[in-house]
Parts: structure tokens; sequence; C-alpha cells
């Protein structure tokens, strides 16, 4: 590069030419994190093409993204941002989804990290369509499998992790589904459901 920024010049030199997310030596541009877009190197990385690509809304393979396991526990807040959000796409998988509840961020870098999901899911096409939290579609009757642990307000127990509901119910809410847990019927958040 024949010109350099500043803020390139710098962003280089703290992952020595490295992607900052998946550590390959072909990180080659800057990326700055939405919606916050500050010329400063906390709010900006060093990527390679294929996570730029994946964080734009590509399709993830988890098993291609077992580095985030290391780049949530940064301290740039970009990363740590950057890492989270592409956590929460994978979180039908087991490992992303202990990784999210095991990080902690600071309120502000939660709000930013989430400001970058709305804003995903707000250009999306609302179709009405049930889907389970990767994306495959819901239909009256299939089982699913839940992907974390849920406290059931007003009947006394949780609901673990792993638990298998059969024959699901649609609901008029695309996001909720009704299934039998405990011999009693609940409604569940498909956010946290994965289809069987």
């Amino acid at each position: 590069m024949s010109n350099p920024t500043a803020i390139e010049s710098e962003l280089r030199e703290r992952c020595s030419d490295q992607c900052e997310l998946c550590n390959s030596a072909v990180g080659d541009q800057v990326h700055h994190v939405e919606p916050i877009r500050d010329a400063d190197p906390a709010c900006s990385m060093w990527v390679c093409q294929k996570c730029v690509a994946h964080m734009a809304g590509g399709e993830l393979n988890a098993q291609d993204w077992f580095c985030l396991q290391d780049s949530i526990w940064s301290e740039v807040p970009a990363i740590q941002v950057s890492t989270w959000r592409m956590l929460h796409r994978m979180g039908g998988e087991s490992w992303a989804q202990d990784l999210i509840e095991q990080c902690y961020m600071e309120d502000d870098l939660l709000e930013w990290a989430k400001a970058g999901l709305l804003a995903t899911s707000e250009e999306e096409p609302v179709d009405g369509v049930t889907k389970d939290s990767n994306g495959a579609e819901l239909l009256e009757g299939d089982s699913v499998t839940l992907i974390k642990a849920l406290d059931v307000k007003g009947a006394g127990f949780t609901a673990k992790r792993g638990t298998m509901v059969k024959g699901i119910r649609l609901t008029d809410n695309p996001e909720h589904v009704e299934g039998r847990v405990n011999g009693m019927m609940i409604v569940l958040k498909t956010c946290f459901l994965k289809k069987a």
C-alpha cells in the first residue's frame, strides 16, 4: 500500500499484519465496526477478506470459527464487538453460546454489539416464517432442541439445555412457538431453539 493512513499504520502495527479475528497472515484492510465509525483504532480492526465477507452476512460454518474463542477476550473494543456478533449468529452451536454467556462486556460495548444486530435484522424482510436460531424453517409438529437453559416463570423449574420438545405448535408471532416441557405447555422463543 503506497500511502497508508495513520489509522491503518497503527492497526497493522497492533496486529503485526495478521487478521485480528482469525489470525490469518493475510489481513489486508481496515474495517470500521458499525454503527460507530470513528477514526479511532479502538473502533476499527485489521482483517482479511474472508472475515469481512462473513461479518457482512455471509454464511458461517461454525467449525471454521473456533478462532473466535480467542478473539472474544481481546482488549480491543472493535474486536470484542465483532466477535460477539459472529458468535451470536452461531447461537445454535453450544460452544458459541457458552462463550457468549462467559464473556463479560461493559454496558456500552454490549449496547454497541446489539445495535449492529438490530441494524442487520431490520434490513431483513419480515416474511412471517418461523425460524430456529440457525435460520431453519420450523413447521407445525416439528421437534426442536433447547440451546440454552430457560427458567420457566410460574412453573418452578428450569428447562435444561438439550431438552427435546416434540410436536411444537406455531403461534401468530413467528418468534414464538408452543411446546410441552415437563408435561406443561409453554411458549418458547425461537432464538433459543434448534430444529431437531
